[in-house]
Order: C-alpha cells, then structure tokens, then sequence
C-alpha cells in the first residue's frame, strides 16, 4: 500500500511518546513492503531560512518535514493559531510534493491510497489531503483533551482542542486508540456517529531496550519517574508517598527523569512533604541515560492519574526494572498485578506507599515479577503485530460518504472533585 502518515512529531523533532509510535510504525510497515510517507515538521520556532523542508528518505521511509512560516505564533502562547499555521504548511507541502504537475498526456507525482492522522494538531491537514486525494482517512487518537483534564473542558482552549478532536472523529472513516480504556473514552465523547475503532496497543522494540537480571539487592533503594512533568502524570501524589515509605526504607530516593510545566510546582511539592534531599530532578535524558538509570532503579513508579497506554512501562520492563503503577487506563491493560508488576488506584496516596514498599521489602519476587514482564512483550507487544493489525485497518477503512455537520454541542463539563491541578489555583 501506499501509506501517507502525518504527524506533529517525528524524530528527529519529538516531543513524546506520540513521536516514538509513529517512528516505529512507519519503519516496520516500510520493512514489510509498503510505500510509506511521513508529513511532518520541523523544530519549532525556526523557519524557511533556518530549517528549510526537507525531502528525504531515513529506513526505508519517506520523511517530508515542513518548513514554519514566518509569522510569529508560538506553540505555548499561540497554540491554536500555531496549530492551524502548520496545517497550512503540511497542506501546501503536501500538494507540491504528492500531487506534482498534471499534464494532458501524463499525471506526475506519488498519491496514497489511505491518510493516517495521529491526533488532533494533524486533523486540517490530513482530512484536507483525504479529501484531495479521495482516499480513506484512518485517525489515531492517542489522548483527548478532556481525559487529560479529567473530564473538564469548560476552558477556551480546552473547548477548541475538543472540538478538533470531535471533528477529527466525525471525520475518518476509521479510528485506533491504544488501549480498550480509549476506545471507551473516544465512543463516549464522540460517539455515537463515529467509525469503528480498532484496539492496536504499542509497541516496543526490546533490541534497544537491553534487559538487566536483578538478583536481590541490598542498600538504599533507588526509585525512578520517568515522564512529563504534568498533573496527569502523578509525580505530586508519589512524593505525598514518599515520607510513608522512607518511614519503613529509610534512606530511599527518587530520580525524575523529564521535563514539563509544572517543574516549578513539583519542586515546592517535595518542600512540602519534606522531601527534598531525597528527590532529585534531572531533566531530559537520552536513550543511553534512561536504559542506564532503568539498569540502576530498585523499581520505577508510574503513579498517572491519566494515560491512554503508558510505553514507559513496556520500556521498563523490557530492561528489567520492577513496575509498580497505576491502573489508570492503559498502564491497567498492560500491567498485571500480581504477575508483571504491583498496581494502585490512581491518586491513592496509601496505594502508592503500600505498592511500593512491598516491592522493595521483596526483591526476589519483584525480580521474578520483572522477568515475567518482558517475557510477555515479546509475544503482545511487538511492532510486527502493531504493524499487521495497523494493515488490516487500512484495508478494511471505506472512504464513507460525507454530510454537512454542525458545530458540536460541547457540555459544561464540572471539575471532578480532587485536589486542583497547580494551572487550576
């Protein structure tokens, strides 16, 4: 098939794990005999000068990132304005690049025969391009708006970014979320009048993933995060925890590998639990580095209180570090307690401390929990399935007929009751 993926990120512009899955995807479906092209970007903040687009071809896949345009929109400030200013690009880009001259005798240029959009930044663009080239529009939604706010969309930005996604949905003729916990969110918010959606977990490739046996250990216990720093990911209820279990593990510490916007807020977090020689902040961190403090941790903790799949936690256990998560949407599917790894209910600060002192209390059985772990991602997790499955869709996805549709009607939201975000107070 000839497959046109387009995508706000893609290495070597990556933002999170988003980039990664349509990386390993596109590769494998390349591997397999398929014509794939990827439509993306350049970094943000450049320009036509700067960072021109580029035409290349990088494993076997066709990578065209787009040059920014001049006006000055920034992602942090300007995000919806920013967002449609890409689109332009992908769009103009695109029909340059695909469509190519058409002459009485002969039509030049490569055309898809499906468009797979990952997420809503890439909905103009990709539902554009289907429509242009009369082809099926298979969409990837990999998080909503609303799920990362926790059911709250009664901002202005959150109330366009939802509209987008709805839209999206209305849009395709066929839908993949990572985990069956995202198939329900997106019928639930988008539905009824949506296309089918199609369970594909991601994937991993554990050859770049090295696993480390842990025998039983002794000394001070090592704890890992690793992640963006924001709300939804649940670092400030794991350093609510961390007193209760340095209280029973004396000397325990915890390293946060990632950024985000709520660095500053985490940080005056440990000063309030009492915490902070015990917990330190590193930032980004390569490939090497992060393999290389997954070798090192006791455990690593993924306390989300949202995540469509988590593939930190495939990556940690592909490298043998113990898993204690969790249930929060797919981290629930892809951990099984007490098989793979130990798990608490999202926001449970007693959870969290019980989960976690059972695992270092119990090294031998959280290094057995490990190897079972990456025993199961050879068989369920790996980007030949992801890719296979991924094929089916694209065969079976029927470019639908269209009809007018109105605005949504976007409910008032109410915030859930739970401690507020720091954006919130």
């Amino acid at each position: 098939m000839k497959i046109l993926m387009v995508s706000w990120e893609y290495p070597p512009v990556v933002v999170g794990g988003l980039g990664r899955h349509v990386h390993h995807l596109a590769t494998e479906l390349a591997e397999a005999g398929h014509d794939v092209v990827v439509l993306t970007r350049r970094p943000t903040g450049t320009d036509a000068v700067s960072h021109p687009t580029t035409d290349t071809h990088v494993d076997g896949v066709r990578i065209l990132a787009v040059a920014e345009d001049p006006p000055a929109f920034q992602f942090g400030r300007d995000m919806m304005a920013w967002t449609l200013a890409m689109g332009h690009a992908f769009i103009r880009a695109g029909l340059k690049a695909f469509a190519g001259e058409r002459h009485s005798d002969t039509e030049a240029g490569w055309e898809p025969d499906v468009v797979h959009a990952h997420d809503w930044l890439v909905a103009h663009p990709a539902i554009a391009l289907a429509e242009f080239f009369d082809v099926p529009l298979v969409s990837t939604i990999h998080a909503t708006e609303a799920g990362r706010h926790s059911g709250w969309v009664s901002g202005p930005v959150n109330r366009q970014v939802h509209s987008v996604e709805w839209w999206l949905a209305r849009e395709s003729d066929s839908l993949i979320t990572c985990s069956a916990s995202m198939r329900d969110e997106v019928t639930r918010l988008f539905g009824p009048e949506i296309p089918d959606v199609s369970v594909i977990h991601n994937g991993i490739d554990i050859r770049t993933w090295p696993f480390a046996p842990r025998p039983d250990r002794a000394g001070t216990p090592e704890l890992l995060f690793a992640g963006r720093l924001e709300y939804e990911k649940g670092l400030q209820d794991l350093l609510a925890a961390l007193p209760r279990i340095r209280r029973t593990h004396p000397g325990t510490t915890l390293t946060v590998a990632g950024t985000g916007t709520q660095l500053e807020w985490l940080v005056e977090q440990t000063r309030r639990h009492r915490v902070t020689k015990a917990v330190r902040f590193i930032g980004a961190v390569d490939h090497a580095e992060l393999v290389e403090l997954m070798h090192r941790c006791t455990a690593i903790v993924l306390p989300s209180r949202y995540e469509p799949f988590g593939i930190v936690a495939l990556e940690a256990a592909a490298t043998g570090a113990p898993l204690v998560v969790s249930t929060a949407g797919g981290l629930g599917e892809a951990v099984s307690d007490p098989t793979t790894g130990l798990t608490f209910t999202p926001g449970d600060v007693a959870g969290i401390a019980t989960a976690v002192r059972a695992t270092l209390s119990d090294p031998g059985a959280a290094a057995t929990r490990a190897r079972r772990a990456r025993d199961r991602l050879t068989a369920e997790f790996s980007w030949g399935e992801v890719a296979e499955r991924t094929v089916g869709v694209y065969l079976a996805a029927k470019r639908r007929v269209r009809h007018p549709v109105g605005r949504p009607n976007i409910p008032e939201r109410p915030l859930p009751e739970r401690d507020p975000g720091p954006a919130e107070v």
